[in-house]
């Protein structure tokens, strides 16, 4: 399971293993954490006490240091298992819900027709109507987008890079993403 890094104002910086998380504390490199501890990491006997050293992980763990302020202003990259997670796995013009691997990255406007891989100008559609679509634009076709593309936010792009995320973590970060996100419902 993989531990929420954040900057010490609480914005999410990435997702880091148990072991580099460990090393974060080792360091007191940890300004605060939030959630239950969901780990315990064992180590060696200490001659003068006697005693095990351990580590308690905590799911969501806030670093010491600043992170310049442009780091925030990126575009989160696109994926396409980022984009169908975005969209539900739901394609935007028959509205039927598909695996993976029966789902493609269509492109509103193709790209042969000036149109960029962004995620605004993306949207999940299965194969079949991406490729009834062809290169099209959707009123060209007579397929009418059943939703809108979005960018997704800094806490949605945490949501949707496709980890198992704990029950803490997953709290922390539904509390900054707007209502209207379709990672909501």
């Amino acid at each position: 399971m993989d531990v929420l890094q954040l900057d010490v104002s609480g914005r999410p910086q990435a997702w880091i293993s148990a072991r580099e998380a460990a090393v974060l504390y080792a360091t007191d490199g940890i300004a605060w954490t939030l959630g239950r501890t969901f780990r315990v990491l064992r180590g060696g006997i200490q001659r003068a006490t006697g005693l095990q050293s351990r580590i308690e992980l905590h799911p969501i763990v806030a670093v010491r240091g600043t992170v310049p302020s442009r780091a925030w202003r990126q575009t989160p990259a696109i994926t396409n298992a980022k984009l169908f997670a975005r969209d539900r796995h739901v394609c935007a013009y028959c509205g039927g819900r598909f695996g993976p691997e029966e789902l493609t990255r269509e492109h509103i406007v193709p790209v042969s027709r000036g149109g960029g891989d962004a995620w605004m100008n993306c949207i999940t559609a299965c194969k079949p109507c991406n490729g009834r679509k062809g290169n099209r634009l959707p009123e060209e076709a007579r397929m009418a987008l059943l939703y809108l593309p979005y960018m997704p936010s800094l806490h949605e792009d945490m949501i949707l890079r496709g980890r198992r995320i704990l029950v803490d973590q997953m709290e922390f970060l539904l509390a900054s993403v707007p209502r209207t996100s379709r990672l909501h419902g």
